[in-house]
C-alpha cells in the first residue's frame, strides 16, 4: 500500500563558504553578518511541509521557480533527508527526475542498464527477464555495446528513460515533462508514462504546464518560498494560483 505522511517537515542546506576570501568579501562579509565568522549561509529550502496522501491519489505540484518544488520530489525520493518534521513514504518508488545523472562514462549501455537497474532495487533475476525488453525500447541497438561517452545527449535521454520506466512502481515521482529524441520516440514516451501512471497507486507531478497539471492530477499543492501556500482540488487551488500570477506587478527591468 503506498502512502506519503510529512508533517511540519523542514530542510535546511548550509552553503560553506571558502576559507580563502579576498579584501571586498572580507568587508561585504563583516557587514553583513557583523562578525567575520560564519559557519555558512543557511538556504531554508522547504519550511513546514504538510502532506497526506495514499492510494488513488495524483498531486500536482506548482508554483514559481525556486518555490521548492523540485527539492520537495528529492525530499519524498529519499535524496534529501528532512532537517525537522517527519517524513514516511511507504511503496517502491520510481523517480523520473534527473535521470540521465549518474551514468558510468566509460561503461557500456548494456552495463549502466545492469548498474542503474540494480540502484532502482531490481534484483539480478527481474533484471534478466526486463534486460531485453529495455534495450528493445531504448532503440540503441548495437551502440548498447559502445562506452556511453561517445552517446549523444538524446542517446543518452532514450536510455535513461528505458531504464527508469522499466520498473514497477507503487508512488511514480515526476519533475516535468521528458524530451526523449526525436517524434516517435516522443509517441512511445508518452505511451509509456501514460502506462506506467496509470499503474502506480500514488503519483506526485511536478510541472508548469497547468493544462497537465489539471488533467492528471485530482489534488494540487502550490510551493510558494518552500511552504505550501495552498493545497485542495485541482481546479481551485490552479485558479488562484493563475490569478495570482496575473494581479502580479510587473518586474522592474534592470537598469
Amino acid at each position: 500500500m503506498a502512502k506519503i505522511d510529512l508533517d511540519n517537515v523542514g530542510l535546511t542546506f548550509t552553503i560553506r563558504q571558502n576559507k580563502q576570501i579576498t579584501l571586498k568579501e572580507y568587508i561585504v562579509r563583516g557587514l553583513m553578518f557583523r562578525s567575520g565568522k560564519s559557519a555558512g549561509m543557511k538556504v531554508h529550502a522547504l519550511n513546514g511541509v504538510s502532506l497526506q496522501a495514499a492510494d488513488g491519489d495524483r498531486i500536482g505540484v506548482i508554483g514559481h521557480n525556486g518555490a521548492g518544488k523540485s527539492t520537495l520530489l528529492k525530499l519524498l525520493a529519499g535524496i534529501y533527508p528532512a532537517t525537522r518534521g517527519r517524513c514516511k513514504v511507504e511503496g517502491r518508488i520510481c523517480s523520473l527526475f534527473d535521470i540521465t545523472l549518474g551514468f558510468e562514462g566509460d561503461a557500456s549501455g548494456w552495463e549502466n542498464i545492469t548498474y542503474r537497474s540494480y540502484l532502482q532495487g531490481e534484483s539480478p533475476t527481474t533484471l534478466k527477464k526486463k534486460m531485453q525488453s529495455i534495450a528493445d525500447f531504448s532503440e540503441l541497438g548495437e551502440f548498447l555495446d559502445v562506452p556511453v561517452r561517445y552517446y549523444s545527449a538524446g542517446m543518452m535521454m532514450r536510455l535513461a528513460f528505458s531504464i527508469a520506466t522499466a520498473v514497477d512502481p507503487e508512488v511514480l515521482l515526476i519533475d516535468e515533462v521528458l524530451a526523449t529524441g526525436d517524434l516517435a520516440f516522443q509517441a512511445k514516451a508518452r505511451a509509456r508514462m501514460n502506462e506506467i501512471k496509470n499503474n502506480a497507486q500514488l503519483m506526485v507531478l511536478v510541472a508548469h504546464d497547468l493544462d497537465t497539471i489539471r488533467a492528471m492530477c485530482n489534488r494540487v499543492l502550490w510551493m510558494q518560498h518552500g511552504a505550501v501556500h495552498m493545497s485542495g482540488p485541482s481546479n481551485p487551488v490552479i485558479d488562484a494560483y493563475i490569478r495570482s500570477v496575473q494581479n502580479a506587478p510587473p518586474v522592474a527591468a534592470a537598469a
